[in-house]
């Protein structure tokens, strides 16, 4: 059996797909040209709103801009990324139609059982050099969250550490254990 080719898919093909009504209740990201179904698992998604409500409880008190659930992200000609959470500093009078054109400032991910290590680490990298300031990859499993900056060492946080939003959320700490919902 021989490895079927890849297709490559610029944004322009990719919004065309994602306007047919066959495809509305389809969660997908453009990769590097290649479009990929995310098929998040209830634990993914609960942890994805827990972590959406835990930032807007933040966000109550410290009015400086938005988180999104599943928020498409564009990029360059051939990246539309939906990071599980994502928050965008601003006060957006106004939402885009389709998409945010620039990455979050920070971008969550949570893996899923599908999901390589090696994958998660390669999109907080993407996300670092497009434009994210902070990515955090939840592995639930383990029971930790790799903390990534921009021209810093990545961290991991174990299930007794505290999250820190530096200066992407000045002011915030969340225990990992909160986080992790532990």
């Amino acid at each position: 059996m021989t490895a079927q080719a890849k297709t490559y898919t610029t944004i322009e093909e990719f919004n065309r797909l994602l306007a047919d009504p066959a495809n509305q209740d389809r969660l997908l990201e453009l990769v590097h040209g290649e479009i990929i179904e995310k098929a998040p698992t209830p634990l993914h998604a609960v942890l994805a709103g827990w972590i959406a409500t835990l930032l807007n409880m933040y966000l109550i008190e410290n009015p400086i801009g938005i988180v999104g659930v599943e928020a498409r992200h564009d990029q360059g000609d051939d990246n539309a990324r939906l990071p599980d959470v994502s928050f965008v500093k601003g006060h957006l009078d106004s939402l885009p139609p389709n998409s945010f054109s620039t990455m979050p400032d920070l971008a969550v991910e949570i893996k899923s059982p599908h999901d390589t290590y090696k994958r998660l680490r390669n999109k907080a990298e993407y996300y670092l050099q497009n434009g994210s300031q902070m990515v955090w990859l939840v592995f639930p499993e383990k029971d930790i969250i790799e903390v990534y900056m921009a021209g810093e060492d990545s961290e991991i946080m174990t299930i007794n550490d505290m999250l820190d939003g530096r200066n992407v959320l000045p002011g915030l700490k969340l225990p990992v254990r909160q986080v992790l919902r532990k």
